[in-house]
């Protein structure tokens, strides 16, 4: 066997070099695909009788690929959803192969031609004004704690921001100083795969969030925004529990 063809020096650079500094995806996604190769490739192993280290390009055929993710699916009730996930790594590895082997551009091709699955999307709910009203009134104001739940509650109603978008944001991500005498509050979220947009800032949320960050004392930029009763970084556990909590609350 050629040394040129194995596979492990390809997974190897594949995930130190390639997913961290030419494509720079979030670490999640980086375990995510590293998963998935361990996976194929201990399958890929049993079916071709090797050991892993001696691998080859060409074992990851689309035929095993295609029996691995049915065989995943069935054996530990996967959902099309996390089969996708799974055939989405192997597609960006059958792209980083072929772009940095153009002697495997046809395997690279073979292994792009396998389809993702379909399956229906369920349809994302959301809250009427008032019962959003109702949610934000359910918070008691004369406590520190609900204060803070109000200004978290209302920054993701004006912000449409994930929990982890919440749970990380810091003080230096907010804009909320008037501006040649009119206020243009805004802030800068982080998203998925370290993607930012700039989001506006009703005066209701940037009053609020200022009040909540200038009665400490002085916090430094990287300071984040939401804290819990301990004075650390509230986690988006935290703030999936908070929403719950009080969505309960106005429906008991």
């Amino acid at each position: 066997m050629s040394e040129s063809n194995l596979l492990a020096p390809r997974v190897r650079r594949f995930l130190v070099e390639y997913l961290v500094t030419v494509r720079c995806m979030a670490r999640s996604t980086q375990l995510s695909y590293r998963d998935t190769l361990a996976k194929v490739i201990r399958y890929a192993a049993h079916a071709a009788g090797k050991r892993p280290d001696l691998l080859n390009v060409d074992d990851l055929s689309r035929e095993l690929i295609a029996q691995f993710l049915p065989s995943a699916a069935s054996n530990k009730g996967l959902t099309a959803r996390t089969i996708n996930q799974r055939l989405a790594a192997l597609h960006t590895f059958a792209r980083f192969v072929g772009e940095y082997g153009p002697e495997h551009l046809e395997w690279s091709g073979r292994i792009l031609s396998i389809p993702i699955r379909k399956f229906a999307r369920p349809q994302i709910p959301y809250l009427e004004k008032p019962e959003m009203d109702a949610l934000l009134a359910a918070t008691d104001m004369q406590t520190a704690l609900g204060i803070r739940d109000h200004a978290l509650l209302l920054f993701l109603y004006n912000t449409g921001s994930r929990a982890a978008g919440a749970a990380q944001l810091k003080v230096a991500d907010l804009q909320l100083q008037v501006a040649g005498g009119a206020r243009n509050a805004f802030v800068k979220l982080q998203g998925k795969g370290g993607n930012a947009r700039l989001c506006p800032l009703w005066m209701r949320t940037a009053d609020e969030l200022s009040s909540l960050t200038s009665g400490r004392p002085p916090p430094p930029p990287e300071q984040h925004v939401f804290l819990n009763r301990c004075g650390r970084p509230i986690t988006r556990f935290g703030v999936h529990a908070l929403v719950k909590r009080y969505a309960r609350q106005i429906t008991n």
